[in-house]
């Protein structure tokens, strides 16, 4: 379904059909602080955003301390603790098992203890580019979960083959070294390692004040924009995912905002998207470089689908464990 001329106008440019895919963007959840209120959606248009830069080079993990936990305060990042206890996100993340769209949470205790790295071999060869030895060069839209799907590899071993971390950023010709699969003795070939299952939940949410107040803002443009319910729903639940249907400040890596949008990824300025009315409209709408949900025939699609077209997340399957909820909020507050 696209958007109507009258909807285009709301929004204040024109909505494009082409899709352009984003890139990876997984939550951490930043501190809940009052944002700087950008110019509306409404008002004038998205300036156009300049080429993304080369890749800036891959930061190695700084040692944690040998031991000790931290109590996640209100507020908290896993950027800010990261930062707070001289160690990297990646770092972080390998300590406690978290992913780049982990959610945390006031009382939730963290392990500051890394465990040692293993020596390296002396005789260790790096991993070869590809199973015919070429590289792949990354192209507008790509994540590294959607190159590790299309090569039927793990995203482990594309982190292994390019010394990538899960907050690493990947741009457009930019080359990446794929993993072969092993050789094998017989005529078959030895099966590529699964995947680590992705372990996250939704547990029951009772809504703060905050969190409410932004569930009916969602839902409001919903209705003013004519979203049924199930996109409503659904926009909800993205935002959950997200944010905890919070407009934090700032993300992993430069996301903003009640959908975690990325200026570097044409969703707008980082005052525009910091501006809570102007990610809801462009989170349905689209802006010239981005598909909103009303974009990309939506209704056709599952619901945890539907909100993947819309963030190209490296987790697809979250979005789809919030649907109950998002229909009871929704009931609830529209």
């Amino acid at each position: 379904m696209t958007t109507t001329p009258l909807q285009r106008r709301a929004l204040g440019l024109t909505v494009p059909t082409v899709l352009l895919t984003t890139l990876a963007t997984a939550f951490a959840a930043p501190p809940a602080q009052a944002h700087t209120p950008a110019q509306s959606l409404a008002h004038p248009p998205l300036a156009a955003l300049p080429a993304v830069a080369a890749a800036s080079a891959v930061r190695p993990p700084t040692e944690l301390p040998a031991t000790g936990r931290y109590t996640v305060q209100e507020g908290d990042t896993l950027w800010d603790i990261a930062r707070a206890h001289g160690t990297t996100l990646a770092a972080l993340y390998a300590a406690n098992g978290l992913g780049s769209d982990s959610i945390i949470y006031p009382g939730q205790i963290l392990s500051l203890s890394a465990a040692a790295p293993a020596p390296a071999s002396a005789d260790a060869a790096p991993a070869p580019a590809s199973a015919d030895g070429a590289g792949y060069e990354v192209a507008a839209g790509d994540t590294l979960w959607s190159i590790a799907q299309e090569h039927g590899i793990t995203l482990a071993q594309l982190f292994a083959a390019n010394g990538l971390a899960p907050d690493s950023i990947i741009y457009p010709g930019q080359t990446l070294r794929l993993s072969a699969p092993p050789a094998a003795p017989a005529v078959a070939p030895a099966p590529a390692t699964p995947s680590a299952p992705d372990t996250y939940t939704a547990p029951q949410v009772v809504l703060t004040d905050e969190q409410t107040a932004n569930a009916q803002h969602i839902i409001r443009v919903g209705r003013e924009l004519g979203v049924p319910d199930r996109g409503i729903a659904i926009a909800l639940a993205t935002a959950m995912v997200e944010s905890r249907l919070i407009n934090v400040p700032a993300g992993d890596r430069d996301s903003i905002g009640l959908f975690q949008q990325r200026p570097s990824t044409g969703w707008g300025t980082p005052e525009q998207i910091a501006d809570a009315d102007y990610a809801i409209r462009a989170f349905y709408l689209g802006t010239p470089h981005t598909n909103g949900l009303l974009d990309i025939g939506w209704e056709g699609l599952g619901f945890g689908d539907a909100a993947q077209e819309v963030q190209i997340s490296d987790y697809p399957a979250r979005y789809a464990l919030w649907e109950p909820q998002a229909e009871t909020w929704l009931a609830a507050l529209g």
